[in-house]
């Protein structure tokens, strides 16, 4: 170990951090030097010990050179949120090196290539400094520049699974795993965690964090959000996807294009989906609504920007009542913004999106189980309302992998398609008008083309029209449209799932309303807010517009705090305008520097406003 002072300003040194399966490991790398692989293996080895991980990729948006974290949150409780703070850190990038010590719990440990001293600059005197040769035993061991570099990051994972007592036999049946078909691969890189292992038992002393093995895994897998989506809209029934490359919502029509191949192929190799790469964002949705109107379950997936660039025919899909899916992975904005880092800031665009007065149907999932549930759902609830959905995930959710519950399906569902006139409907004479409500629900009867040879055919148009698709701009004409559109938005409110209510045992005279990926961290915060006798009733926001127990919820409190990651309050201002709520009993709680929200944020946030140990 690196000798650092025993005394801070006249005091004692704190005790080194003691914990088993519960603590912050977090990786400082520079993007491009091929750590990603390694620090995805440290945190696979934790978890097959069977303890729950959750592990965050924080990476800049150019190829190589710029610092890349990655955080590792271990937590045998089932924590898997951001917790905030670092028990852990292992410093491999000087250029941050200043920051990453200072976050650092008292007491923490940092891990550094002891090669050549590590800064001055920074360094403290209440941590544990471990420091390995790592570039000396690389070069010392391969000739190739390369190998130097990808072999140092996995000889740092040898070392760390070494003094946490991370089972050696794990760590190489998951490089056995990683490398299989490349068989060539898996001898050297075994050699590399033997060699991290041996010279951290030998030169440094133990530490007191541990993994132990435990059985807190259970069922759950370990999957990425946007893989799971793809996945939810294969189940969905959807079979076109046409798309624009844009972070971080490409990783989507790449799992959906490999579902595709192994569940949407013919037994002749034929395929029975259409994924088209499109020009820009711009035709990709026109495709969508395209294949909408002819009836096909189709889907764009696309972040903030993309959202901006479809307004036009998103509006066309809710005027001319085309059902469509969007797949909005939120990214910082506003323009190209933070296009690597995570945010909740796409809600109002996509609430209200296109010109005019439009209100489009939101699905909120908080991870990639209920991505994959809500994908499939969006199919149906686009037939069922004739209207564009938007699934909104973001890119902690959907570039990470998370713990989360197995999907499961029920194989007696049945794709929804709504309110769609058959062949039969027609030829037995059942009046026809595109766009009557003849339900009371606000929704009309649709048809397909081709249909019926000579009934039942419609001129679809973004233009204002009459019942029936006949041109007009007849000033009542085009009010009562716009109703019967208001009065299906009030249909949607029973469609949507339904918010999941977290009671503090008690009605408290405050509430707390959180939605998405931000649940992890705030599930985390109730509990801490608890200890320390702030008690909240919480309701978790699954989808828009919202139902009456949304507003009911609010009304029975004297104050509710909404928690999301955007400044404006994005979901807050939504809240007050759809229901007409005194913006002062809003409290606003926002986290929008582009990290995943930390359970330690949300819990300061709260517990300043109503002070600790009140309510």
């Amino acid at each position: 170990m690196i000798d650092v002072s025993h005394r801070i300003d006249g005091r004692d040194r704190p005790a080194p951090l003691t914990a088993t399966n519960d603590f912050v490991v977090k990786f400082a790398n520079v993007n491009g030097s091929g750590s990603a692989s390694a620090n995805a293996l440290f945190a696979k080895s934790i978890l097959r010990m069977g303890v729950p991980v959750a592990a965050r990729n924080i990476f800049p948006s150019n190829i190589q050179g710029l610092p890349t974290w990655y955080e590792v949150r271990v937590c045998e409780a089932g924590h898997l949120g951001r917790r905030g703070g670092v028990d852990l850190m292992v410093a491999m990038n000087p250029q941050t090196f200043a920051r990453d010590v200072a976050s650092i719990e008292p007491g923490g440990y940092l891990f550094v290539d002891s090669t050549k001293p590590p800064p001055h600059e920074g360094l403290r005197g209440d941590i544990t400094v471990l420091g390995l040769p790592l570039t000396a035993i690389c070069n010392a061991a391969y000739s190739d520049p390369r190998q130097r570099q990808l072999f140092k990051n996995i000889l740092y994972v040898g070392a760390l699974a070494a003094l946490l007592g991370i089972d050696p036999a794990v760590v190489d049946a998951l490089v056995a795993e990683q490398f299989k078909g490349k068989e060539r691969l898996i001898k050297p890189n075994l050699e590399a965690l033997a060699m991290g292992r041996r010279h951290a038992l030998e030169t440094l002393d133990p530490i007191g964090l541990k993994v132990r093995r435990a059985d807190a895994v259970g069922d759950r897998i370990y999957v990425e959000g946007n893989a799971a989506a793809a996945l939810g809209a294969v189940w969905g029934g959807a079979t076109v996807c046409a798309w624009y490359p844009i972070t971080p919502s490409t990783s989507l029509a790449e799992a959906f294009m490999g579902y595709c191949e192994d569940f949407r192929a013919d037994p002749d190799g034929g395929a029975r989906a259409a994924i088209v790469q499109a020009e820009d964002e711009i035709a990709s949705i026109g495709i969508v609504v395209g294949a909408g109107w002819n009836g096909a379950r189709a889907f764009t997936c696309t972040s903030g920007p993309g959202v901006s660039l479809m307004q036009e025919f998103v509006g066309l899909s809710y005027f001319a009542e085309i059902p469509a899916v969007i797949f909005d992975v939120q990214r910082g904005g506003p323009s190209t913004g933070m296009p690597t880092r995570t945010q909740q800031s796409d809600i109002l665009a996509a609430a209200y999106a296109s010109h005019g007065d439009t209100k489009h149907p939101l699905l909120f999932p908080e991870d990639p189980t209920e991505c994959f549930e809500m994908a499939a759902l969006a199919f149906d609830l686009a037939d069922r309302l004739q209207t564009t959905v938007f699934v909104m995930l973001d890119l902690d959710i959907g570039m990470n992998e998370w713990l989360c519950r197995p999907f499961a399906w029920d194989d007696s569902r049945r794709l929804d398609r709504g309110k769609v006139m058959s062949h039969d409907e027609l030829e037995s004479g059942k009046p026809f008008g595109r766009y009557q409500d003849v339900d009371g629900d606000g929704i009309a009867w649709r048809t397909l083309p081709g249909a019926h040879p000579s009934r039942g055919a419609y001129f679809t148009r973004g233009t204002s029209r009459d019942p029936n698709a006949r041109y007009s701009e007849e000033g009542p004409v085009y009010v009562a449209n716009m109703e019967r559109l208001l009065a299906k938005f009030e249909t949607a409110k029973a469609l949507i799932p339904a918010p999941v209510f977290r009671p503090a045992g008690r009605r408290t005279p405050h509430g707390v309303i959180y939605f998405g990926s931000t649940s992890a961290a705030m599930n985390e915060s109730l509990a801490e807010l608890e200890a320390t006798g702030i008690r909240l009733d919480a309701m978790r926001l699954r989808g828009f517009p919202f139902s009456d127990e949304v507003m009911g919820f609010i009304a029975a409190h004297e104050t509710v705090f909404v928690v999301e990651q955007n400044r404006d309050g994005q979901l807050r201002t939504l809240i007050m305008n759809e229901g007409g709520v005194d913006p002062a009993k809003l409290v606003p709680v926002l986290n929008y520097d582009g990290s995943p929200i930390t359970a330690r944020f949300i819990t300061g946030g709260i517990s300043t406003r109503l002070g600790r140990g009140g309510a």
